[in-house]
């Protein structure tokens, strides 16, 4: 049985990551209607999503026993701010031809967390770790370099997931019941923006095409989805083995912006990926190394 429920947590994880990998082909599909309605929409239709699966889960005391304690709800709207950012930024980049750019900031992400780990849960780099580290931050340097800015893009998507994942580690909530949180945090403004602000020519659902009304109403499932896959893969398989799937969705990314979007690749950013690749090398030859020496350790510690 642990042997069915690890392929199962595969199986998961693969879902997740690749539905998080194609999400920019839905996105792209949305390119008529300005970002920040996307993300108007995507909030919204997630919280009812999301409303109805508590509902047939019979979850709905979880999310009872949030509001009894104010330091979750507290984190819980800083957490709700650093998605809203890092959606509205993905969403603007798949939009405006710079999906390499978020594809690199996802590529940043683990490297990044190691960091988090580091300043905010008292863990320590190894020598790898501080390799990998350096690696891309050379990778970062060379497009300050040569474009004269920083790779906003990419390090916003990396900042703010980071952040994201920390706080809610710290929150300890499961998946649905937070997410739910959060997009009831935002719901409001979302609504108003909808209701009275936005003035595109698709913000008024009775005037759209019915297909076009579909694509905004999947917002909450193109959203939801994939967390789910994931919660269920993090249930099933170690943390540790769930980080080793984390790069298909970047990759995806990377593959369907310079094939599909045709997004140009200049040498310079070709060499800024090169060093983040492999310092991410690195970092899973260390961490796959690390694994191993853990479990050496623990199967000597069982025979004493």
């Amino acid at each position: 049985m642990p042997d069915q429920s690890a392929k199962h947590g595969v199986l998961f994880a693969l879902a997740a990551y690749i539905m998080w990998g194609i999400a920019p082909i839905y996105f792209k599909s949305l390119s008529t209607v300005p970002a920040y309605e996307i993300l108007a929409h995507r909030i919204v239709w997630s919280c009812v999503f999301v409303a109805g699966l508590l509902w047939l889960g019979k979850q709905w005391p979880a999310v009872a026993a949030v509001f009894k304690h104010p330091k979750q709800l507290a984190t819980l709207s800083l957490t709700s701010l650093l998605i809203g950012v890092n959606w509205l930024v993905f969403i603007w980049s798949v939009n405006n031809d710079r999906l390499l750019d978020a594809s690199l900031g996802y590529y940043i992400n683990p490297l990044f967390n190691v960091v988090l780990g580091m300043l905010f849960l008292g863990e320590r780099f190894r020598r790898a770790q501080w390799l990998a580290i350096g690696l891309a931050l050379v990778g970062v340097m060379i497009q300050v370099i040569s474009y004269g800015s920083l790779p906003w893009i990419a390090l916003t998507l990396a900042t703010s997931f980071g952040l994201y994942g920390l706080l809610r580690k710290k929150v300890n909530l499961a998946s649905l019941p937070g997410l739910f949180v959060e997009t009831l945090f935002l719901f409001p403004l979302a609504a108003a923006y909808l209701l009275f602000f936005a003035s595109s020519s698709s913000s008024n659902l009775s005037s759209n095409s019915t297909s076009l009304n579909l694509l905004l109403l999947s917002a909450g499932i193109v959203t939801t989805l994939p967390l789910l896959c994931f919660a269920a893969a993090a249930i099933r398989l170690r943390l540790s083995t769930i980080g080793f799937f984390q790069y298909i969705g970047p990759s995806l990314m990377f593959v369907l912006a310079t094939s599909l979007f045709g997004e140009s690749l200049s040498p310079v950013k070709l060499l800024t990926f090169a060093f983040i690749w492999l310092g991410l090398m690195v970092f899973t030859w260390d961490a796959w190394r690390n694994q191993r020496q853990l479990r050496a350790a623990a199967q000597v510690k069982a025979a004493r």
